[in-house]
């Protein structure tokens, strides 16, 4: 029995933030993999991907060229060279990687790992033993149970297939679905998106995700339908979808049908039972500290955690938190209302805080300020095609608590309302600062003064 002070289950980000403050402190660490250092993210997901959306953005601005007095032909994309170029951008991730654990003092092992005891791991024959243990092992595609799902291909076929497909579609009105269904429009295919449910991007302010659907159809790029199910025929996919409006039933011919119906923890095969870990159909009951419940020397972090943002930076976040934790004994806690996040379409969506509707449930009186800007200067000599923003602040503090934008950069923009919301710097002291002339920044000064379009003092108050 090999033993360490932290054996960590994943290679991932959440894995790798979780080394830092234990290595500090001196304790041994051993890291287990089965695929690339780096997990989902840098080698089958946001990396790839926005390698492919800047490729969509790029055109996107050709499309655009005539607004700025520029004659060019209908250009070609080449989608067999993009995803070569894709592949040779991250080629060398793990590697990179796998030199920083060893610099770090992290022994890595490569291999499956499983629960033997309530602190004990077996991978490939090696029996591990230690004081700590995490499960940082992402995640993977929910799988759906309709017909023909054994045809469905996900988002890591999209960034390996050299062929360009005619018809695609995504099944799950999610992040996923509309940054590789605005890639694919982009590029010529036509796309359809199938939403069971009854709201599309349903994590999103409504009235920013209908800026983005607008976007989208205008692109070849359709939206939403409820997804009944598929079936192989003559080396078709046939997809059944009932509209919403009349009930009437119809089919979709595509090429491709790729699952888009988001991502569940990857844990299926720890067997956590023999861990001492309680679980619900992979969800692990953690504490405020991300321990496991039921054996407090087991914690969790990333894409593993049920009920937290699968988002990249956030992984990396909890493990930072996890790594203390260890180190300091459970004291630290995660906090995530001020967390930034992006939907990477041509334009993206950015958003950060609550949404609308998330503050009217609370019974927050606030001022709500919503400006389509495309009328503004800056939009016009960029020729934006969606340019939109809401902006939600408390009125009796001048807090900002939600900030919303569609185009006008708002992917960076947005990191200065988060910044804003953290350090509690209020709407007017944000509107008062300097801001270089003409950018998308000094917009904000505006986004936070034009007139309030909507005010919210009449919400109920919250009940206890």
């Amino acid at each position: 029995m090999e033993k360490y002070d932290v054996v960590i289950l994943g290679g991932g980000n959440a894995g790798m933030g979780v080394t830092v403050a234990p290595r500090a402190a001196g304790l041994s660490v051993a890291m287990i993999e089965a695929r690339d250092l780096g997990g989902t993210c840098p080698n089958r997901g946001c990396t790839p991907k926005k390698v492919l959306v800047a490729a969509a953005h790029v055109l996107g601005e050709i499309e655009r060229a005539d607004r700025h007095a520029i004659t060019v032909d209908t250009p070609r994309l080449d989608w067999r060279a993009l995803i070569e170029r894709e592949k040779d951008i991250i080629k060398d991730i793990p590697s990179r990687l796998f030199g920083l654990m060893t610099m770090r003092g992290v022994d890595v092992i490569d291999g499956e790992a499983a629960f033997v005891g309530s602190n004990a791991i077996r991978v490939d024959g090696r029996e591990l033993e230690a004081r700590n243990i995490v499960i940082a092992t992402g995640s993977k595609p929910r799988s759906l149970p309709i017909p023909g799902a054994e045809h469905l291909t996900i988002s890591d076929d999209v960034l390996n297939d050299p062929v360009l497909p005619r018809v695609v579609v995504l099944i799950g009105g999610g992040v996923i679905a509309f940054e590789l269904g605005q890639v694919y429009a982009r590029a010529g295919v036509d796309v359809a998106i199938l939403e069971a449910l009854p709201h599309i991007l349903a994590a999103f302010d409504a009235d920013a995700v209908a800026q983005i659907v607008g976007e989208s159809e205008r692109n070849r790029h359709a939206c939403p339908h409820p997804g009944l199910g598929q079936e192989d025929r003559e080396g078709r996919r046939t997809v059944a979808r009932r509209l919403v409006t009349d009930g009437a039933e119809c089919t979709v011919d595509a090429d491709r049908v790729v699952n888009c119906a988001g991502r569940v923890a990857n844990v299926e095969g720890l067997d956590l039972g023999a861990g001492v870990i309680v679980h619900c159909e992979g969800r692990i009951e953690i504490d405020d500290h991300l321990r496991s419940r039921s054996n407090p020397d087991v914690y969790v972090c990333g894409d593993a955690v049920w009920n937290s943002p699968q988002l990249s930076p956030v992984a990396t976040y909890e493990g930072g938190i996890v790594g203390r934790n260890i180190v300091d004994g459970p004291t630290h806690r995660p906090q995530y209302s001020q967390i930034p996040a992006s939907v990477y379409t041509v334009p993206a969506l950015a958003s950060v805080g609550l949404s609308e509707a998330k503050a009217k449930e609370l019974g927050l009186g606030v001022k709500v300020h919503v400006n389509n800007m495309q009328g503004w200067l800056s939009a016009r000599t960029y020729a934006e095609t969606v340019a939109w923003s809401k902006i939600i602040v408390e009125e009796s503090t001048d807090k900002i608590v939600g900030a919303h934008i569609v185009g006008h950069a708002g992917e960076e923009l947005i990191h200065l309302f988060a910044l804003a919301m953290k350090h509690a710097i209020t709407a007017s002291q944000l509107a008062d600062m300097f801001y270089g002339f003409l950018t998308f920044s000094l917009d904000i000064r505006n986004m936070l003064l034009r007139i309030e379009v909507r005010r919210r003092t009449e919400y109920e108050p919250r009940l206890p």
